[in-house]
């Protein structure tokens, strides 16, 4: 009897071994994030675009908005560059036709992101360096200076953006900074337009800030207000406020708001002094 009480504990024990060899649980393996087809508060996704109609509008709202930021760039440099009206002219062109390459260049190879690859803030310190450099202070000509200095600008562009292929092409960007990261180099950016944008509203606060008022209106009260199913008013406030404010200021200009104003009001309030209409080789 003690023999098979001692077998007894032996099959005990063997059956303790057992249950220490049982395999640990299996983890769940980590799944990406399922794709949606439509996010919520999002009119228009990669797979649902607007119609036709809208999206010409939208895309010319698009281009009243970059119109502005691409306009300030040849205002501020053209002049110290020694050129005229002309050449700005010339400038803005340049600017609008390569800003349309690189977008659609964009969408088709790049991040495809619903974004205008336009002229950039960025590099106006080191531009104007470039004008202010001692080389050119001594040519006298304008056109001739400004001819030169456009073309130690565009090298110095030229240099600038093989680097940015290179880091581009090669990956090495992806892994020093992310998507996430870049978007307060892009932030920071953008508040450079402040120091150019809202001095120049300054010089006619009369119909700038109008344009603000009715921008702010449209886009932030007036849906809330009205509360349809189609949404006119927020997602073209730009069409909206700058036609209305054009026709606004077209009728200070013919009324003769500014007969006897100085000549700095009336180039920055007149819709008939800008010049550079005038001055583009059509």
């Amino acid at each position: 009897m003690a023999g098979g009480g001692g077998g007894g504990g032996g099959g005990g024990g063997g059956g303790g071994g057992g249950g220490g060899a049982a395999p640990p649980p299996k983890q769940d393996e980590l799944q990406p994030h399922p794709v949606k087809e439509q996010l919520p508060g999002v009119a228009y996704c990669i797979t649902s675009p607007p119609p036709w109609p809208e999206a010409i509008l939208l895309g010319f709202q698009h281009y009243l908005v970059m119109l502005g930021t691409t306009v300030l760039i040849p205002t501020s440099l053209v002049p110290q560059m020694g050129g005229g009206n002309e050449e700005k002219a010339k400038m803005i062109q340049t600017l609008l036709f390569v800003a349309g390459v690189n977008t659609l260049l964009q969408t088709l190879f790049g991040t495809r992101l619903p974004a205008v690859i336009g002229g950039s803030y960025t590099y106006m310190p080191t531009t104007i360096s470039i004008i202010l450099a001692g080389r050119y202070t001594d040519i006298v000509n304008p056109q001739e200076k400004f001819e030169k200095i456009m073309r130690g600008i565009q090298g110095a562009l030229i240099v600038a953006s093989t680097l940015q292929i290179v880091l581009g092409f090669s990956g090495l960007w992806r892994n020093v900074a992310s998507p996430l990261s870049a978007v307060p180099l892009v932030a920071l950016s953008g508040f450079g337009l402040y120091e150019f944008g809202f001095p120049v509203l300054a010089k006619c606060i009369e119909i700038g800030l109008p344009e603000i008022i009715l921008l702010l209106v449209f886009s932030q009260y007036i849906p809330h207000i009205t509360r349809g199913e189609r949404q006119v008013f927020d997602r073209f406030a730009v069409i909206f406020s700058v036609v209305i404010v054009w026709i606004y200021a077209h009728l200070l200009t013919v009324g003769g708001a500014y007969k006897n104003s100085g000549p700095k009001t009336q180039i920055s309030c007149r819709t008939d002094r800008a010049g550079i209409i005038g001055a583009s080789p059509w």
